[in-house]
């Protein structure tokens, strides 16, 4: 490719494109660079040419000038090199004057620390000089005192000398004012020392340990007060202080000593002197130490670990305190006998069909609505016989007693309990004759039934009320709820409802997602979210309240059941609920509860004789454990299945539940379980999975219920798999001897005749000697003739050989029978 004078090009490899950049040859010298741009074209002249014009290049030497740099640029790049120094120069100019600036700020700081210190040494200097002048002024007043004590007490003399010698009576002022003098030359003296030694540095001051060692306030008055009775000439006894000393059941000695505030050591040589060597560490029982407070003046008020439930004591409430609540109904009754069915109808809901085997094992909280816009709470208790405890405490929270009956199956064993708790809790009760609708109803028959229980209804002029009633068509259900509103009127259930509250916990379990929920029913105050409180042996904060319709609920008065959270463990079913007004009183009495129950425990575990001890001992050899585990969902449902395992065993066998807890099983129940060799029972509970892992590991059994009835049989079988077999002997014939033969190599043969039954080889056998046993063995040979048989018929003879046994005679009688196992069960 050529330019335009036909001059060859070639492209340049640099910045600018290919092309744009060409370079001209011309017989191998090199000539002007041509650059091409968009814009224009331009010439660069090669190194040490001359500018167009005849004029030097603008850059200063031209040989320094790089190749391919225009003017124009070259000057640009001057302007930025010099704006670029002149920037440089101020940057440094506003380091150094920033630097000058921090400089005036550490030097003012240095300035006002020094001026701060300085004032703070003046201060300190001031202030010692005060004290010294107030020191100084106290000893001129207590040698002032001294003087004038002298002078009161020889004032004769003084008067006497000074009337003898009058040219001496200014005397005694002079001397004051010479010493005077010389104390406060002393002062000067002093303070001057002190000033020279307030700039150098001690090492109190150095290590901040000269605060510290000041006396305090009350050691200083101490100080001013023996001076002040040194001066007076004598010393003043103190005013003993007489105390009043809470004693408990038991205390340590120097803890003793404290609450007298006397010194440990008076109190150890007291109790030496009354025969006791004792330390300070050592315990003594509160009638010792009652004598000691006695005797050393202070008075004794006597406490027990037990009073820290004061706080929980029930206040009598006032009249005008007291506003009517809801009345409380339990309904109780057989099994079986449509007591859930017939609080469903009352309800309009369908409890019963959530109930494992059609039957209740829980016991229920509910409040109703009647049409009127009265509120009803009933509780629903099961008919079963092992939760009596469950119906036990249903009578006593309750305020009147619903009795169902069915009319086709009359009084039942737990319709009889359920009547005896009745009374035993002196609450009303009211007579449900139940499934009136079936074709069988008897309702007369359990009217008349009941006269034999003292229970004596309206329709045989008692005072008793009783309505016939069925839950399956709602006959009755109006009349039922107006006997009870009746009832309910009779008694005007009243209570405070703006007071702490106190309840009752009708069932407690321990719930995966919630942990520890108790059912409670309050009976006096108001229940609210964030109170404090303690039931039975745990305490916690309300975190929430639910209503038996699972709605959240801010408070919960007088006769409304809920379900509380916020207990740090599981409660026992009855107890108690008290609100306190602090977590401490609270955590308080439930570690009191806990140790007292730990400690009954431990006493009815332990034996108090070595006699009962050995007893206990010989009675275990002899009788056989079957040592279960058992969980349940609820409380009283533990409480029930236990139980009833305790009445299952005789003097042979027995049940040991060795744990029994609410929730889920655990992998420390099976460690448990595997340790003990005993089974697992889940009431309406499971295992999780790593519990599961481990029972399969280590082949501990794990056995579901949701029916009590199984779980019960289940236990009784198994127990009564433990019992030996009972052996029972069947007579199966009678011989008589009749001649006694001396066989060579057998000994002496009987000679018999089978006068009654069978005679069998393989019997046993009991030698009869005027009807007294006088040998019992096997028999060692039967033979009838010459040959060994292996039963003789009645009528028939045979000969008789007794194993390793030859005393018989002619007229002794050969008793006959057979021994068989029968496999015994428990009752």
């Amino acid at each position: 490719m050529s330019d335009s004078d036909g001059k060859k090009t070639l492209g340049l490899r640099g910045g600018a494109r290919p092309g744009n950049v060409k370079q001209s040859f011309s017989h191998g010298r090199t000539k002007n660079v041509v650059v091409e741009t968009k814009r224009k074209r331009v010439v660069v002249p090669k190194p040490g040419a001359a500018k167009p014009g005849g004029g030097a290049a603008p850059s200063g030497d031209p040989s320094r000038r790089p190749a391919g740099i225009s003017d124009a640029e070259m000057a640009r790049r001057m302007k930025a090199l010099q704006a670029a120094k002149a920037r440089e120069v101020e940057e440094a100019a506003e380091r150094e004057a920033a630097e000058k600036a921090r400089e005036e700020e550490r030097v003012r700081r240095r300035a006002e620390q020094e001026a701060k210190e300085r004032e703070q040494r003046e201060a300190e200097e001031r202030a010692r000089q005060k004290a010294e002048d107030e020191e100084r002024k106290r000893l001129e007043a207590e040698e002032e005192a001294k003087r004038a004590a002298v002078a009161a007490a020889a004032p004769a003399p003084e008067e006497a000398k000074a009337s003898r010698n009058p040219a001496s009576k200014p005397a005694p002022a002079a001397a004051p004012r010479k010493q005077d003098r010389e104390r406060e030359q002393r002062g000067r003296g002093k303070g001057r020392e002190d000033n020279r030694r307030s700039g150098k540095l001690t090492l109190g001051q150095a290590t901040g340990d000269e605060g510290s060692r000041q006396r305090s306030m009350a050691a200083m008055k101490r100080k001013q007060e023996r001076a002040r009775q040194k001066a007076m000439g004598g010393s003043v006894e103190r005013e003993k202080v007489i105390r009043d000393v809470q004693l408990p059941e038991a205390i340590m000695v120097s803890e003793l000593a404290n609450r007298m505030a006397e010194r440990v050591a008076d109190v150890v040589k007291s109790l030496m002197q009354m025969g006791m060597m004792v330390t300070q560490n050592q315990t003594i029982d509160a009638d010792t130490a009652e004598l000691i407070i006695e005797e050393f003046g202070h008075k004794v008020t006597r406490v027990s670990d037990s009073d820290v439930e004061d706080v929980i004591k029930e206040i009598e409430d006032s009249e005008d305190d007291l506003k009517p609540r809801p009345p409380v109904i339990t309904i109780m009754g057989h099994v079986d006998h449509g007591k859930t069915s017939l609080l469903d109808a009352i309800r309009d809901a369908r409890v019963v069909a959530g109930e494992a085997g059609g039957i209740t094992q829980h016991i229920g909280a509910y409040q109703v609505k009647t049409d009127g816009g009265s509120t009803l709470t009933f509780l629903d208790t099961p008919g079963h016989a092992a939760f009596t405890s469950m119906r036990s405490r249903g009578a006593q929270v309750t305020d009147i007693v619903v009795l169902v009956v069915a009319a086709d199956d009359a009084v039942m064993p737990q319709t009889i309990e359920a009547i005896n708790h009745a009374k035993a809790a002196k609450v009303p009760m009211i007579v449900a004759i139940n499934k009136i609708d079936k074709h069988d109803a008897n309702p007369d028959k359990v009217r008349t039934d009941l006269l034999q229980h003292e229970v004596i209804v309206e329709k045989m002029s008692g005072e008793v009320q009783d309505v016939e009633v069925s839950a399956i068509t709602g006959q009755g259900l109006d009349e039922l709820l107006e006997a009870i509103a009746l009832q309910a009127e009779i008694l005007e259930l009243k209570a405070n409802p703006d007071r702490a509250a106190q309840g009752a916990v009708i069932e407690a379990q321990l719930d995966v997602g919630r942990g520890p929920v108790a059912t409670v029913l309050v009976q006096n105050g108001t229940l609210r979210q964030g109170d404090i409180f303690v039931v039975g042996e745990q305490y916690g904060k309300v975190r929430a309240l639910i209503n038996d319709k699972g709605e959240r609920v801010k408070e919960a008065g007088p006769s409304v059941p809920v379900e509380v959270l916020g207990l740090n463990g599981t409660p026992e079913a009855g107890d108690v609920l008290n609100v306190t007004e602090t977590e401490a009183q609270a955590r308080e009495i439930a570690a009191y509860r806990e140790q007292a129950a730990k400690d009954k425990r431990a006493a009815a575990g332990a034996a108090t004789t070595l006699e009962q001890l050995m007893q206990k001992a010989k009675e275990d050899e002899n009788v056989t454990e079957l040592p279960i585990l058992m969980k349940a969902d609820v409380q009283g449902s533990a409480e029930a299945i236990v139980q009833a395992m305790e009445k299952i065993g005789n003097e042979e066998v027995r049940v040991r539940v060795l744990h029994s807890g609410v929730g889920a099983i655990t992998e420390t129940d099976v460690g448990l379980a595997e340790a003990s060799g005993a089974p697992i029972f889940g009431f309406n509970v499971r295992a999780n999975a790593s519990a599961r892992n481990t029972a399969n590991q280590k082949g501990v059994e794990i056995r579901y219920y949701s029916v009590i009835y199984d779980l019960v049989d289940d236990v009784k079988a198994a127990a009564s798999g433990l019992l030996s077999a009972e052996i029972r002997e069947k007579f199966i014939g009678y011989a008589e001897i009749r001649e006694v033969f001396k066989v060579t190599g057998v000994g002496k043969v009987a000679g018999c005749l089978v006068t009654e039954g069978v005679a069998r080889r393989s019997a046993g056998v009991r030698l009869l000697r005027d009807n007294v046993v006088i040998h019992e063995g096997t028999l060692k040979t039967l033979k009838r003739f010459k040959d060994e048989v292996a039963e003789v018929q009645s009528g028939q003879e045979c000969g008789m050989a007794f194993e390793n046994y030859d005393d018989i005679r002619a007229g002794d009688v050969i008793e006959i029978f057979e021994r068989e196992e029968v496999t015994r069960t428990l009752d």
